[in-house]
């Protein structure tokens, strides 16, 4: 095992042995229901995800005026061009999203298995979101601030925090730096940007950005630790490199 799995490691475990803070025991009482996905590679309940990430600032904080500030500045620069790049952000979910770093043969047609475990990553994603966003209620910044602009898709939902997008980007940048560790800063870099994005398209506060960032190395830590994850990870670092001419690692 690599140095920095045993770090990730180090660092999961004692949250996965930890006792539920006071907080999440009250949260979880309250909380609505789980979704009807079913993950695939998680165990949302040994995560007890909601006490791994602060609560979000108060909509009448000015930690929350100072993100709204940030928001209009981001806005007061957008250009044609950024705006269009954000929207078609919105619409890529997949691990492929990483197709610009990695090149054209990096797709799902080309690739199969690294498809397949792209898509049960996403369900994972799509049940960690909403068990975090039903447990936190934020109210997105548009719908707070009715003078902002946003581009991208909206919803009257208080589903803010954290970010589904940054936490997919995030998460899948984190399994593609395992399969591609030679492309790794170039990686990380795009989740950056792909998360920014979401800025730029004025649906989303910092902090649900950083969220999202936070969660997706839990999420990764603990998947690492699952041998079907590691399966599945293994056949498609070895489909990827194949096809894209990488040395077999």
């Amino acid at each position: 095992m690599s140095q920095r799995r045993i770090l990730i490691a180090s660092v999961i475990v004692p949250l996965l042995t930890a006792p539920p803070t006071l907080r999440s025991q009250t949260m979880s009482a309250t909380a609505p229901a789980a979704p009807a996905k079913t993950a695939y590679y998680v165990d949302p309940a040994a995560l007890n995800l909601p006490a791994l990430i602060l609560d979000p600032p108060s909509q009448v904080s000015a930690d929350a005026r100072a993100e709204l500030a940030t928001l209009h500045q981001i806005e007061s620069t957008r250009t044609p061009g950024s705006a269009a790049t954000a929207k078609a952000d919105e619409s890529q979910q997949s691990i492929f999203l990483y197709k610009s770093v990695m090149g054209n043969h990096f797709s799902a047609p080309e690739l199969p298995r690294t498809a397949a475990l792209s898509l049960h990553v996403e369900n994972d994603v799509t049940v960690v979101g909403t068990i975090l966003k039903q447990s936190f209620h934020r109210v997105r910044p548009y719908n707070a601030d009715k003078s902002l602009h946003p581009v991208c898709g909206l919803t009257e939902a208080a589903n803010s925090y954290p970010s589904g997008s940054a936490l997919t980007g995030y998460i899948e940048g984190l399994i593609l730096a395992e399969i591609a560790p030679e492309k790794r800063l170039e990686i990380l870099a795009r989740a950056d940007d792909f998360a920014h994005n979401r800025l730029v398209c004025g649906v989303h506060y910092p902090s649900d950005l950083e969220a999202g960032r936070r969660i997706a190395y839990v999420v990764f830590g603990y998947m690492l630790a699952t041998p079907q994850f590691q399966r599945d990870l293994a056949a498609a670092r070895a489909e990827t490199r194949a096809a894209l001419g990488l040395p077999p690692k």
